[in-house]
């Protein structure tokens, strides 16, 4: 009978000191979060703030850049064959930015190539805007979170004096709570910055890329325009 009933006695102890145990091991993140102080909360903003960015930025880059390996041959081929209303309709048809920026220097075919070239350039530079709007946003956050992070390594050591001061006492549990603040928003201010710093080099990376695509598509352009007029120069 009493070895039945050791089991049985000892079974809630078992229980009572892992449901004890759960409460200290199980700290969420918002708990965590909550102890780096007011500071955490414009850090929070930033976060999600550079996250829409990069994704907004990131999707409406990939669908305004997206350059068939063919495009510039077909535009040629139709130019060259003398079919400029369907080389306009192609470009349009293409939904993209380097489709808009061919689509106005080929409805321009007819006027002297130095319009043609002021058209391509303008025009590229509407385009290459509307890729980079809002991309200076990113470059702030990237300044700004850290700093934040800072301030709130400055508000937690402040807090270690002045309760420190208010008991008249060093101890490891009143030094705790300050150190919790600094180091909190320390971290969590420099891992926003990297965030938002990675994503605004890597949008202007793709930026980049593309700029390189249309100058080589714009130089293949022109080159089939002047080539009639060198003939004519010729004879």
């Amino acid at each position: 009978m009493i070895l039945l009933q050791v089991p049985t006695a000892g079974a809630p102890a078992v229980d009572s000191t892992a449901a004890a145990a759960n409460p200290a091991q199980s700290m969420q993140l918002f708990d965590l979060i909550a102890k780096g102080g007011w500071v955490m909360i414009p850090i929070a903003i930033l976060f999600f703030l550079a996250l829409y960015m990069i994704i907004e930025r990131w999707l409406f880059i990939r669908n305004n850049t997206r350059v068939d390996d063919n495009f510039i041959d077909n535009v040629k081929d139709m130019v060259l064959q003398g079919n400029i209303k369907s080389a306009e309709s192609f470009c349009k048809n293409q939904r993209n930015s380097i489709g808009r920026i061919f689509e106005k220097a080929v409805g321009r075919i007819g006027s002297p190539i130095r319009e043609i070239e002021g058209t391509l350039e303008t025009v590229g530079q509407i385009e290459l805007s509307r890729l980079e709007k809002n991309l200076g946003y990113l470059g702030i956050i990237a300044g700004i979170a850290p700093m934040l992070g800072f301030i709130g390594t400055i508000s937690g050591i402040i807090r270690i004096f002045y309760d420190i001061s208010l008991s008249d006492n060093i101890s490891v549990g009143i030094i705790a709570g300050g150190l919790y603040e600094k180091m909190i928003t320390s971290g969590s201010g420099l891992i926003v910055g990297v965030i938002a710093y990675t994503g605004y080099h890597l949008l202007n990376m793709f930026i980049e890329k593309f700029t390189l695509k249309l100058e080589i598509n714009s130089f293949e352009f022109m080159e089939v325009l002047q080539k009639p007029t060198e003939a004519a120069r010729v004879r």
